[in-house]
């Protein structure tokens, strides 16, 4: 029998609108992404999260309209128990009342749907007195609180047998820093979250050893020479792919996304709209990202400009992913999550990794298979 038999489920319905429209991150920036054309996708990956738990004898407990309710509704749990209403439009503040809501009400397990700044927010209340799980949904999710995507949560949630926890980190990132291209972050909290290896994303790891700066130079120096006349390359975020911009001697996006066609940059910090109108021709082209380390993903963190459309246009064969040895010798699997199950399959069980000048790794793709 699961142990988790009680679950708040809190749903920030703003998570990650700022991604698509290269906002890297909504943290009071949720009407400006809505007016540059941003849809709201907490709410879906909350009830495709919710939808395997159905059935299964949970009781929730959850906050009215978006921040709960209409989620476990549209995943066939009708029947949850509305014990906080939020203001419209709901807040932070709201986040952390409903989960104050859930101790009151004794919940086994609070889960919620939102990125780090969620996260954050629940950890202010629930602290280590129970245990959290997020569903991934927002811009940057470096904490380690997250399922690997959607689709693990029930693994996680219905495992049988009494609840296996670990200490998890919540981290918290400078969003203002963040969107000028300087990666800042601060140990906000431990909080425990259910022991699911392979399930659960580790805390992002950044590697600063000499040998990682040789390796990057080295990846940096073969993508850049390999790089086809009348090909567009989408360089990604961080430092292993600055080295392929470094190479050409262009002044990359850090924390974005950059376009170069023939050795030039022809693209700054890129939203969707800006990566499909690149595309709009029926240019060939290549997306280069690297390997977020530790956690293993490639796409779904900190890559939301790059949607299913936009993958769909390039062609999932045309990903070329960037990592250090070092990095991938912490990192034991390689994860997608581009908020569809069907394009994250068409990647295939192996990925090849770029890991010096003419050199690759093959990493395995995916979770953990169930037993």
């Amino acid at each position: 029998m699961p142990a988790f038999r009680t679950i708040g489920l809190v749903v920030n319905p703003f998570a990650g609108l700022g991604g698509r429209v290269g906002l890297k991150g909504t943290d009071g920036l949720a009407d400006r992404a809505l007016a540059l054309g941003a849809e709201p996708l907490a709410p879906a990956r909350a009830a495709m999260a919710l939808a395997p738990l159905a059935g299964h004898g949970l009781r929730f407990v959850t906050a009215s309209g978006k921040m709960g309710e209409e989620a476990l509704a549209r995943a066939g749990i009708p029947d949850s128990a509305c014990v906080y209403g939020p203001g419209v439009p709901s807040t932070a503040a709201d986040t952390r009342a409903a989960c104050r809501a859930f101790l009151d009400d004794g919940v086994d397990l609070v889960l919620f749907c939102g990125g780090d700044g969620t996260a954050r927010d629940v950890a202010d209340v629930v602290g280590t007195d129970v245990p959290v799980l997020g569903i991934p949904a927002g811009v940057k999710m470096y904490s380690s609180v997250f399922a690997l995507d959607p689709g693990t949560v029930a693994r996680v949630v219905l495992a049988d047998g009494p609840a296996r926890l670990a200490d998890a980190e919540v981290i918290d990132v400078d969003e203002e820093a963040y969107r000028a291209n300087d990666f800042r972050t601060v140990l906000h909290a431990i909080v425990r979250t259910p022991s699911a290896p392979g399930l659960v994303q580790a805390s992002k790891r950044v590697f600063e050893e000499a040998d990682e700066d040789r390796a990057r130079a080295a990846i940096g120096a073969f993508i850049a020479d390999a790089m086809r006349p009348g090909v567009l390359y989408l360089l990604g975020p961080g430092t292993t792919t600055g080295a392929v911009a470094e190479r050409l001697g262009v002044n990359a996006t850090l924390l974005g996304f950059d376009a170069v066609l023939d050795g030039r940059l022809v693209g700054a910090d890129l939203a969707e709209t800006d990566l499909l109108a690149l595309l709009g021709d029926g240019r060939e082209a290549r997306l280069v990202l690297s390997v977020i380390g530790a956690q293993g993903f490639v796409l779904g963190r900190g890559t939301q400009v790059v949607t299913p459309a936009v993958i769909r246009r390039i062609g999932p064969e045309h990903l070329i992913v960037l990592g250090t040895p070092g990095k991938l010798a912490r990192t034991p699997r390689l994860h997608v999550d581009t908020g569809d199950p069907a394009l994250d399959r068409a990647f295939g069980p192996y990925l090849r990794v770029v890991t010096g000048y003419g050199t690759a790794q093959r990493k395995r793709v995916g979770a953990d298979t169930p037993a």
